[in-house]
């Protein structure tokens, strides 16, 4: 068996809506739609995928709850990706700071409540 990508799916209950915060915040681009309801946002090969529910992901509070995440996400310099981000309207939930695993991290909000952790690795 060869994987050519893994993809996770994000539910929100404004496809609009979050489809912005990936392209705008994030600087992902659309990489697929699906009628009203589903679509996918791209950012250097790898994808996200956004499925339009009617109620709020009942994940969102466990996750929020017991410091879990949703999304981690490998950058190269996550010192840069910090300053870009506090540019935006993203939503800080944890500054950047080394961690005693070696990672420099931060964490982000999006606007239905998904847990996005940036991190980088030491060169």
């Amino acid at each position: 068996m060869t994987v050519n990508g893994i993809a996770p799916q994000l539910r929100t209950t404004d496809l609009e809506r979050a489809i912005n915060f990936y392209t705008r915040i994030l600087g992902f681009r659309i990489a697929f739609r699906y009628e009203d309801f589903y679509a996918g946002i791209e950012c250097d090969g790898h994808i996200i995928h956004l499925k339009q529910i009617d109620e709020e992901d009942p994940g969102i509070k466990f996750v929020r709850n017991e410091e879990h995440l949703h999304l981690h996400i490998t950058v190269s310099d996550a010192h840069e990706a910090y300053e870009d981000l506090k540019k935006t309207n993203a939503k800080v939930i944890a500054g950047i700071a080394k961690k005693p695993w070696g990672t420099t991290e931060f964490v982000i909000e999006d606007e239905d409540g998904h847990i996005l952790y940036f991190a980088s690795t030491p060169e």
